[in-house]
């Protein structure tokens, strides 16, 4: 397969799934530029392959569509080595040079969105309208923080003494460890890379397991874009080398920084690792997040919010609301508009194919985790209203399930998956009270009509992101971060460059008054 990095690649996948719409029973083909398709690391500016490689499959056919370098902790060390080494000049380019640097890679994801959409739905799923929103999604990123570069400010601060100055100055902290998932294998790495590189910081990628592609395909776009060797490496490996990998990206004394998304079970053993380097930590890890409807809502843009914020991407998003509160008065009505929502809206298919809106999840074992949910409610007593089984593979119809309660497994873990549990509520009390019996505290949703109580609630409920009569909220203008168990600092934003850099004061003595 490694003459996949040379020629114009066509892979055609053949699958048989029962239970699925007759456009699934066809040849998929993966036809992608082949300067895009890579498939070894990318260490020092060089592509690199390792003794071994692991497969990439699709996981709507679970067909082998490339074979990718098992990197392990020697060519991990190589490039954290290369980023320490490019930092020293990289840091010392202007801010302009960074700048520039960014928006040529900006310009770059853009001209080629359509193959590096076509990357993201055969290796994660997700189909090619919500891939092709999120490379745009993650070229805005590079766009944003190639702006912010050049607005990294310190501070000139009043003496108490006349004899000195006080200066404040924004330094870059070193060698960032970039460590993502697969749920969005582009935007995931552009939000922390972008910030990165526009503060002077170097960054060795981790990308999953499951997606690297993406990865390797913006390590392309970045040589081409003119970013320096070092400044940029990806070592992908399979999960069976990741623990040794990731070992190297958490403890190697070089490091500066840990930046990591995924759940919060691993970004602890990321810490506990970091901890003995006491290494600068960004964790963006699981959430739970509530989605509230109060009687004096629009029904209709309630329905929408929730249809927007639960089955994108088939349910698998740290921001998806995953607790359904809905109030007594309306109950019923939203019920009955959501169920019809979902029968008019919801297609199961391929990613590849243009009116699927749900593609299957990640693998088998994120749905059996679903079904477990499901199974685990309907014995407690709920209803399934719509959907409920599991299709073949990995495929699972979006669920809608009446009469929760708080005991299910449902409302007590992230399910990641197309379920929308709904359980009525009386009093806003009550749906605090429900929203933040939770250990983690990502995103979540209101939707009110009532500004006081839009006030009141924003401000109790305990996330780090609220969606108010909105179901989608990210954007680069805006921070993402979550609090309690849910993360660590933030990424986009201003404050998103503030996690790669470190503050120095400068006393400035013995100067005549």
């Amino acid at each position: 397969m490694s003459t996949l990095c040379v020629l114009r690649t066509r892979c055609f996948l053949r699958q048989v799934l029962p239970g699925l719409p007759a456009a699934m029973h066809r040849h998929y083909s993966l036809d992608v530029s082949a300067p895009l398709l890579r498939t070894q690391g990318y260490v020092d500016g060089r592509w690199v392959s390792a003794a071994s490689v692991f497969p990439v499959l699709d996981p709507a056919t679970g067909k082998e569509i490339a074979r990718v370098s098992d990197c392990g902790p020697a060519e991990a060390k190589q490039a954290v080595d290369a980023a320490y080494k490019a930092f020293h000049s990289w840091k010392q380019c202007t801010a302009k040079e960074r700048s520039i640097l960014l928006r040529k890679w900006f310009d770059l994801l853009t001209l080629h969105k359509e193959d590096l959409a076509k990357l993201i739905t055969f290796e994660s799923g997700k189909p090619i309208r919500e891939s092709l929103g999120e490379i745009a999604y993650s070229a805005s990123f590079l766009e944003w923080f190639s702006e912010e570069a050049r607005r990294v400010y310190g501070d000139i601060v009043p003496s108490p003494a006349k004899d000195r100055k006080i200066l404040l100055l924004k330094q870059p902290v070193g060698v960032a460890s970039i460590i993502t998932p697969w749920n969005f294998p582009s935007a995931m790495i552009t939000r922390k890379v972008g910030a990165a590189l526009a503060a002077g910081c170097t960054v060795v990628v981790k990308p999953a397991e499951d997606t690297p592609l993406s990865a390797l395909a913006l390590a392309e776009l970045a040589e081409q874009a003119g970013i320096p060797a070092g400044v940029f490496n990806v070592v992908p490996c399979s999960r069976e080398k990741t623990p040794a990998v990731g070992e190297v990206l958490c403890t190697d004394p070089l490091v500066a920084k840990i930046s990591f998304t995924g759940s919060t079970a691993t970004g602890k053993l990321l810490l506990k690792m970091a901890a003995d380097t006491v290494k600068k930590a960004s964790m963006e890890l699981g959430g739970h997040a509530p989605f509230i409807v109060f009687d004096s809502a629009d029904v209709d843009k309630a329905v929408a919010g929730a249809m927007a914020s639960k089955f994108r991407n088939s349910g698998q998003t740290c921001v998806c609301s995953n607790r359904f509160l809905v109030q007594s008065g309306i109950h019923d009505r939203f019920m009955e508009k959501l169920g019809k929502a979902m029968d008019a809206e919801l297609r199961v298919g391929h990613g590849s194919e243009p009116d699927t809106t749900q593609g299957p999840l990640i693998n088998t074992r994120a749905a059996e985790k679903v079904v477990q949910q499901v199974s685990d409610a309907v014995s407690r007593g709920a209803k399934v209203l719509k959907g409920g089984k599991r299709l073949d593979g990995s495929f699972m119809e979006p669920t809608l399930l009446a009469n929760v309660t708080t005991d299910m497994l449902c409302m007590k873990e992230e399910t990641f998956g197309p379920l929308l549990p709904v359980i009525r509520f009386n009093t806003e009390e009550e749906a605090l009270a429900i929203a933040n019996a939770s250990n983690v505290g990502l995103a979540g949703y209101c939707y009110s009509q009532d500004v006081s109580q839009i006030w009141r609630v924003a401000e109790a409920l305990e996330v780090g992101m609220v969606g108010i009569n909105e179901g989608l909220l990210s954007t680069p203008e805006a921070t993402f971060g979550g609090v309690k168990q849910s993360g660590l600092g933030c990424e986009g934003s201003k404050y998103g460059v503030e996690e790669y850099l470190e503050v120095k004061y400068m006393c400035f003595g013995g100067l005549k008054p």
